[in-house]
């Protein structure tokens, strides 16, 4: 689970067991409503969120507590009562889990029975033996409770049916290059407890005049041993840092070709998506998905995994080490683990919320400074300059007070690191240096053994990052799995289309289309669109004509009925065959970062310039474009955004002309142009229809009177009358009133 925004008085959270589990979603929202300061709260089981009320007396980061330990408990107590209970039979012997519930406390209670003994009465190796396993039950179980989340959260997001960990799915093809990665890993921090080793030697020399495990080498004076153990710790750095330098670029590079591939893998399916899952607030996720997720995959593997490797190798290096040859003193030396490791997961829980509310504040702030920007002249004509001023110091107070807090929180938690590493410290030198003076521990094993715990103990202070970052590429990765596994557009049984032989006749036959959740756009409509002729579609907002448009384009499929291009349904067509054969403009032309000149070729990417100019010409875009600084080299911004609309619409137009297709579709195509350019427009398009099938969408009628067959569509997709501009007029039906409305002529 992780919080989605956080506001004072309101939090969302992602929490991943409801998510299509209503009965748990119930009894949690219930039960978060029953506690004090919680005003409403609410469970949706189809998005896996959760939204929770609060008193604005109760701080963000207790309701962040509340939240997640109401979900440990309603998810951890109805969930072993719906699993059904394992058939037992009367002679065999008890299940697995029934053995589980007797064998635990037996071992349990036989441990503390046998460390009780080994305390009381046992030797003081005993009783150090003891405390030391003491510390590692506690160690074990801290991580034990890490991984069970992780481990619920890895079956939750893969399946219990996953062939593989979701791990080894994101590295992919690049195995080798992990295992290469890692061999460097361990490597260096073998090389770095060698160094530490190395320099306790040193330490013994200065102090003792001479190391024991040199003295067997032939290194017998302390100059000789000196000059060994410089040598010796010149190898250790140059290794430590080659090796460090290549593991790092290693994982680096490993995660930078992970992002790689799972982006343009994951782009190009998108790439090939229906049309549904690319229109309105899809798209702001789907890209959500391509940045920070895809992102977030290379990351982990970038630092995250070579942390993992890194403390894995020193506890496997170092545990064994204390207990072969200083086993007194390896209970006081990794004592502050357990601790460390609880205070790492238990500071990055608290630490989500709080930057949770931290960058939701920022946020905050950063859209009101934008938004007071861009409002300039409204901010000045209603003389609101000091206001504004206020608001953005009221929000600039709110992020720093939060910001102080997670510092607060940040620095806290790593100065009583500070505290557990520096008092494991001089406990180890303490006790074992009373070991050294009473003879039980020899000076030349303790001096090389005294600084390495440190090592570890910095490494696990990262824990709670490691499963933090782990969890989260968890759920990145089912994210880019699920949009990985959308369905992309089909493609036709038929055979090809040569766009050169069209002839550009559209028929529709009874055909019956309506978006998801919504009545009927087009029932049962009927009409012919002849080859060779301009083709206009007018009516009501809303009365189907730029579905009719989707419907030729193969954005959207008829729900009923045939659309027919040359008597072929289009759904039998192949998708690049047909949309070759096609030229559109939408009402709302999108533009890329580019030139003019790109914009126009997008698509006819080998257009001579010439053949640009003549487009743009037809399009009467050459006028305007010839006035700016750059010409055709002018780099018009995002979505065209240093253009009118009226400029814009005239380059996707000469854009569509350019193509030369012999079906042309134009969804209010000049609606943001004047009067003037429209009717040059009309004249220079009424050459280029000529032997080609234009179909024209538009509200404004003075766009449409020329053409040679009008369609007036009504509510619900029917066809209210059809004609020629003349004979509509002459019907006095609804064409004749909508022309009179904005003509201001009566019909004839």
């Amino acid at each position: 689970m992780r919080p989605r925004s956080v506001i004072p008085g309101r939090q969302r959270w992602d929490v991943r067991p409801v998510l299509d589990r209503p009965r748990t979603a119930e009894i949690l929202a219930a039960a978060l409503r029953r506690i004090p300061g919680i005003t409403e709260a609410q469970a949706n089981p189809v998005t896996g969120r959760v939204l929770v009320r609060h008193d604005a007396r109760v701080s963000a980061t207790d309701v962040g507590r509340i939240v997640r330990r109401a979900v440990t408990l309603v998810v951890a107590g109805p969930a072993p009562a719906a699993r059904p209970a394992p058939p037992r039979s009367a002679s065999g012997p008890a299940p697995r889990a029934d053995r589980g519930l007797v064998v635990r406390p037996v071992l349990a209670v036989g441990g503390g029975v046998a460390a009780g003994i080994a305390l009381i009465r046992g030797s003081a190796l005993s009783r150090q033996l003891v405390a030391l396993g003491g510390v590692a039950a506690a160690t074990a179980t801290v991580l034990r409770k890490a991984w069970r989340r992780t481990a619920d959260v890895s079956r939750e997001l893969s399946g219990d049916g996953a062939e593989r960990h979701p791990l080894l799915e994101i590295v992919g093809p690049h195995r080798r290059r992990l295992y290469r990665a890692s061999a460097l890993s361990v490597a260096c921090q073998v090389s770095e407890m060698a160094l530490g080793t190395f320099l306790g030697w040193t330490a013994l020399v200065l102090i003792k005049g001479e190391a024991a495990p040199l003295v067997r080498i032939g290194l017998t004076t302390a100059t000789s041993q000196l000059l060994g153990l410089a040598g010796l710790v010149a190898v250790a750095c140059a290794a430590v840092a080659g090796l460090s330098y290549s593991s790092n670029l290693q994982w680096r590079g490993l995660g930078q070709d992970i992002e790689h591939d799972w982006r343009s893998g994951t782009y190009a399916h998108v790439q090939h998506l229906e049309l549904r899952h690319l229109e309105g607030e899809r798209t702001s996720r789907i890209a959500g998905v391509l940045t920070d997720d895809v992102r977030q995959l290379g990351n982990f593997f970038a630092s995250s995994a070579n942390d993992v490797l890194q403390l894995g190798t020193s506890l496997a290096l170092l545990v064994p080490a204390f207990l072969l040859l200083a086993p007194q003193i390896a209970w006081i030396a990794f004592l502050p683990i357990p601790v460390i490791a609880w205070l790492s997961l238990h500071y990055q829980d608290k630490a989500a919320a709080d930057y949770a509310v931290s960058g939701e504040r920022r946020a905050r702030l950063h859209s009101q400074l934008v938004n007071s920007l861009e409002a300039g002249a409204t901010v000045k004509s209603f003389c609101t300059e000091d206001y504004e001023a206020g608001r953005i110091d009221e929000l600039s107070e709110a992020a720093q007070e939060s910001n102080r807090q997670t510092d607060r929180s940040a620095i806290r938690h790593a100065e009583i690191v500070r505290v557990c590493t520096t008092s494991s410290m001089a406990g180890t030198l303490l006790i074992g240096g009373r070991s050294v003076l009473n003879g039980t521990l020899r000076f030349e094993v303790f001096s090389p053994l005294i600084g390495l715990p440190q090592m570890v103990m910095m490494r696990m202070n990262r824990l709670g990052g490691i499963v933090d970052q782990y969890q989260r590429t968890l759920a990145a990765h089912d994210r880019v799995r699920r949009l990985r596994a959308l369905p992309v557009e089909t493609e036709g049984t038929g055979g090809p289309l040569d766009a050169d032989k069209v002839q550009g006749e559209i028929v529709l036959d009874d055909v019956t289309f309506a978006y998801p959740g919504r009545p009927p756009v087009l029932e049962d409509l009927s009409l012919t669109i002849p080859a060779g002729q301009v083709t206009a579609l007018v009516g009501a907002t809303g009365s189907g004509k730029t579905t009719v448009a989707k419907l030729l384009l193969r954005f959207q499929d008829a729900a009923s009925g045939s659309v027919l291009l040359d008597g072929r349904d289009v759904t039998d067509l192949p998708r690049r065959d047909l949309r070759h054969a096609i030229g559109f403009v939408a009402q709302d032309p999108f533009l890329f970062d580019g030139s003019i000149a790109d914009n126009i070729r997008y698509g006819s990417f080998e257009a001579s310039d010439e053949a640009v100019v003549k487009a743009a010409t037809m399009a009467e875009a050459h006028t305007f474009i010839a006035t700016l600084p750059d010409g055709y080299d002018t780099v018009i911004g995002e979505r065209g955004a240093a253009l009118s609309g009226g400029q814009r619409q005239r380059i996707a137009l000469a854009r569509a002309i350019l193509k030369d297709a012999p079906v042309v579709i134009l969804d209010e195509a000049t609606s943001a142009v004047d009067n003037e350019t429209e009717a040059a427009i009309q004249r220079t398009l009424r050459g280029f229809a000529a032997d080609r099938t234009m179909v024209i969408i538009a509200h404004r009628l003075s766009t449409v009177r020329h053409a040679d067959r009008i369609y007036v569509m009504d509510k619900g997709g029917v066809v209210a009358e059809q004609g020629t501009h003349d004979e509509l007029l002459a019907q006095h039906g609804l064409y004749a009133s909508l022309w009179q409305l904005q003509a201001g002529e009566l019909a004839a």
